[in-house]
């Protein structure tokens, strides 16, 4: 069973306006696929849109989608014939309330932020983290471990069973298989995931050019990462930051391996365009870390970001600049994953929205 879309249904998909992160561009690739796939009207539905500081709501980065947009959804287009659905964080889902008769869906694109959006402190640590960026050129908080223990508790303290909001949606959409297993009593929940960028599945990579170098993103799991270049003077590391697509598809590039120790809300991204230009990679265990078909790399490359596990992983490491030919191979199965990954997301697309004639 799926979601009809019936002969005139219209498919709203709300988003933070002038906002880029990879939840929002995944947002408009969505409505894009829905336009040009399933050849049904969808809007994004731009919502907190401050007209004294941007001209549009569309951050630049997606006017490449050419996604028709609304900063209210009509009162007429309030029925059963048309779709509205919103993110997972608490901004979002707040929009449910001001709609009656509209089908109404949510997509998980993380599991942390559906809590994390509920504690103001964390909004005030995000804020922290990207003024730091600029001034020291690096997050002065690590978010994921720091709010771990945070996270614990307001995984108990909002119980998503009990949360009227979440109960005002018709279906659930989910980004990976760590989001069906967290919200598995929300029914129907439909897997619904996410593709790399063109700029990275169609760029060749010489992997003669490759440096023993290790890349990582600074926005997580930081503090265990400090952890690991303080021990291994020898090794080169290179974060991720500051850096426009152009610079990070280089630096990958040129890496051997990629190493992330962060939270794995969701499905990321990084790990995926890492092992496609030729890294290997190595991760953690937490959230969809733990998850093979999310990340999909032999268990030998996933440590828990414990202090008895920093020796193996440095070893592990050295290993993979010293034999890089061959352990390069060991991450063939995960790259022919993500090259199938867009025609995945359409299949996906038409099983869970089936057109009707009427």
């Amino acid at each position: 069973m799926g979601i009809p879309i019936l002969k005139n249904s219209k498919v709203f998909i709300a988003c933070f306006a002038n906002f880029s992160t990879g939840g929002p561009e995944l947002l408009h690739q969505l409505a894009y696929h829905i336009i040009n796939d399933l050849n049904v009207e969808a809007f994004m539905y731009y919502y907190d849109f401050d007209s004294n500081k941007f001209k549009t709501p569309v951050h630049p980065e997606y006017e490449i989608y050419n996604v028709p947009y609304v900063l209210e959804i009509p009162e007429n287009e309030d029925n059963k014939i048309n779709i509205l659905i919103v993110p997972e964080i608490l901004s979002s889902l707040s929009l449910l309330t001001k709609f009656k008769n509209i089908r109404k869906g949510i997509w998980f694109l993380s599991v942390d932020n559906y809590y994390l959006s509920r504690k103001k402190d964390s909004f005030v640590k995000r804020v922290v983290n990207k003024i730091s960026k600029i001034i020291i050129k690096k997050p002065l908080i690590d978010f994921d471990i720091t709010l771990q223990e945070v996270l614990e508790k307001l995984i108990i303290k909002y119980d998503y069973r009990k949360d009227p909001l979440l109960k005002l949606a018709d279906f659930y959409l989910s980004q990976s298989n760590y989001v069906i297993n967290h919200f598995k009593d929300l029914k129907p929940n439909y897997y619904l995931s996410d593709y790399l960028n063109e700029d990275f599945l169609k760029t060749p990579t010489d992997l003669s050019k490759k440096e023993n170098i290790v890349a990582y993103n600074p926005k997580k799991g930081f503090a265990f990462t400090k952890k690991l270049i303080s021990l291994t003077k020898d090794i080169k590391f290179v974060p991720l930051i500051n850096m426009n697509r152009k610079e990070v598809i280089q630096t990958l590039q040129r890496a051997k391996v990629y190493i992330d120790f962060g939270n794995h809300a969701g499905k990321d991204r990084i790990p995926r365009e890492a092992a496609i230009l030729g890294c290997c990679v190595i991760t953690g265990k937490r959230g969809s870390s733990a998850f093979f078909e999310d990340v999909s790399i032999p268990d030998e490359y996933k440590f828990a970001d414990k202090e008895e596990n920093i020796s193996k992983i440095i070893e592990k490491i050295k290993d993979c600049f010293e034999n890089f030919e061959e352990r390069y191979k060991s991450f063939d199965y995960y790259r022919q994953i993500i090259r199938s990954e867009p025609q995945k997301f359409l299949e996906d697309l038409k099983s869970i929205f089936i057109k009707e004639d009427s």
